[in-house]
């Protein structure tokens, strides 16, 4: 049985997308040599990478092991990680890691060496977001991509305040859809995180038929 492949956005649909939103004719190749694909093209890879540093429930991984290289005891910082931070739960304050010169540096302990106090490479848990390729990215938060790229090209290509406004509603509305993909795909709870040591899931209606 053969399965739709629409529901999938290529690089290529998205510019497509953009180029209609502001008026432009669709293309078959992503031709950077052509100056309104090299636009679009570049709004929608920087929208990406901006969406996705606000951390969503596809990109983010908690309690992620990094270990120290044995010899140099440093830790390289992963070229597809936007933020790395410790996990409160495993470390609470003990490090502060943060990205410097491309390698994991702990401003607590003003150092790059990741070692124990007998001296060997240490591994420490962290919470990662990643940066995902737009075609790796949920449907619902593509949309919201598409919908805020839109916007900024139409501000550098065309300059029209009133279609600009009119895809600013657009993307209000996508990114609505992105947040309540978000929540149902999360469970999240107001008492923690769900994969924490103090997690607790509130009352929920539906246990009442239960019982």
């Amino acid at each position: 049985m053969p399965y739709p492949t629409y529901a999938v956005s290529t690089e290529l649909d998205a510019v497509n997308q953009i180029l209609s939103s502001v008026g432009q004719a669709p293309v078959t190749t992503l031709d950077q040599q052509n100056p309104e694909v090299a636009i679009v093209l570049n709004t929608l890879r920087e929208t990406n990478k901006q969406v996705q540093s606000e951390g969503w429930i596809f990109n983010v991984e908690r309690h992620y092991e990094m270990t120290a290289d044995a010899a140099t005891f440093e830790i390289k910082f992963p070229s597809n990680a936007l933020q790395i931070d410790a996990n409160r739960d495993q470390h609470f304050d003990d490090y502060d890691p943060i990205r410097r010169d491309g390698k994991l540096y702990d401003r607590h302990k003003h150092t790059f060496l990741w070692k124990d106090e007998a001296g060997a490479a240490k591994t420490i848990q962290v919470d990662v977001v990643w940066l995902f390729d737009f075609t790796e990215v949920p449907n619902a938060v593509q949309n919201y991509i598409v919908a805020r790229a839109s916007v900024m090209s139409a501000i550098k290509m065309v300059g029209d305040s009133e279609l600009v406004k009119l895809l600013q509603q657009q993307e209000i509305n996508t990114r609505a859809s992105a947040l309540e993909y978000e929540t149902q795909q999360g469970d999240f709870s107001m008492f923690g995180w769900k994969d924490g040591e103090n997690y607790h899931v509130g009352y929920q209606p539906y246990a009442a038929l239960q019982r």
